[in-house]
């Protein structure tokens, strides 16, 4: 296959618009994995099909890259992942053979902060279930009283740019924030905590922000949300694969736990069926990190990153 435009293989969703973006300086082959049922196969075919000719690669942190895959296609040269999360992106594989490997990160944190936020809100005050038994005539007088935010500890895991604008938002409502991260960041002014299990004694509301993989692979477990107490709410935007999903629905079971609320969760994008009976869960489709403007914002930095790289120049974005 003979192309004069340099071949970018997309293995994720991208709209019309982007599509017609990228194809003003790529040829592109489109073949999200969302269409194809989420089966790998179809992308070896893909990848076999025009090995010789693919340069760059857009793919996402869920659906990754595999070394079978990297090895596959001779002149790879880079990869980039829309979104943050690169869990499922073989490094080794890529730097071994000097890839450049970059992510989006911060490109969406205000939406994610955004909608952690409003996720936090709904599950303290209990909102899914008020507005549905509003409409079967339930009145205030009929329930107890839902706690109010106002002045509670947030707990923030994973202090990157969505926890730096997650943790202003909540100085708005005047909660205490706390965090465990990888990297301690005095000059931020939180307290912080060296372990998860710290950090969930103290908090009220503990907001899972890091990231998936291995290092992180059910660390919210029974223990974590026992800390947690019967008070707290969990809210989890990042990756379900943090979260132990048998032992959070164990607890909400149980109450001890107040309340939980996700944008993520264990095998998507089947319904999580062991959490969706509660009335103290709720749930979202992995939407946090999806607005128009931040959907636009991602791929703008896919854009930059490839024209610096392309220039030989640093990306924006490096993994």
């Amino acid at each position: 296959m003979t192309m004069q435009k340099p071949v970018l293989l997309v293995l994720v969703f991208l709209s019309e618009e982007h599509r017609a973006l990228f194809a003003n300086e790529y040829e592109v082959i489109y073949a999200p994995y969302e269409k194809h049922g989420n089966d790998r196969s179809y992308a070896v075919d893909i990848i076999r099909s025009h090995a010789a000719d693919i340069r760059f690669v857009l793919t996402n942190g869920a659906h990754g890259i595999t070394a079978d895959e990297i090895h596959a296609m001779p002149h790879l040269e880079f990869i980039n992942t829309l979104g943050v999360g690169f869990e499922k992106v073989d490094l080794a594989a890529a730097r071994a053979r000097g890839i450049v490997v970059c992510n989006t990160a911060g490109s969406n944190a205000e939406a994610v902060a955004d909608h952690a936020m409003m996720l936090l809100l709904a599950a303290i005050r209990r909102l899914p279930f008020l507005n549905r038994e509003v409409r079967h005539g339930l009145w205030r007088d009929d329930i107890p009283r839902p706690p109010h935010i106002s002045h509670r500890k947030m707990g923030i895991f994973g202090m990157g740019a969505i926890g730096e604008k997650l943790a202003r938002r909540a100085l708005g409502f005047d909660m205490q924030v706390g965090y465990h991260s990888r990297t301690r960041k005095d000059h931020l002014g939180y307290q912080w905590f060296d372990d998860l299990a710290s950090l969930a004694e103290w908090c009220d509301d503990l907001i899972v922000c890091a990231p998936g993989g291995q290092e992180t692979f059910h660390v919210i477990n029974q223990s974590i949300l026992e800390k947690l107490g019967p008070g707290g709410v969990l809210v989890n935007v990042a990756r379900g694969s943090i979260v132990d999903t048998a032992a959070l629905s164990d607890a909400l079971k149980h109450n001890r736990i107040w309340a939980a609320a996700l944008d993520v969760w264990e095998n998507e994008p089947a319904a999580p069926t062991a959490l969706v009976a509660f009335d103290q869960a709720v749930i979202t489709p992995h939407i946090a990190g999806i607005s128009p403007e931040a959907i636009n914002a991602n791929v703008g930095r896919v854009v930059d990153n490839l024209r610096l790289h392309r220039a030989g120049k640093p990306p924006i974005s490096p993994i």
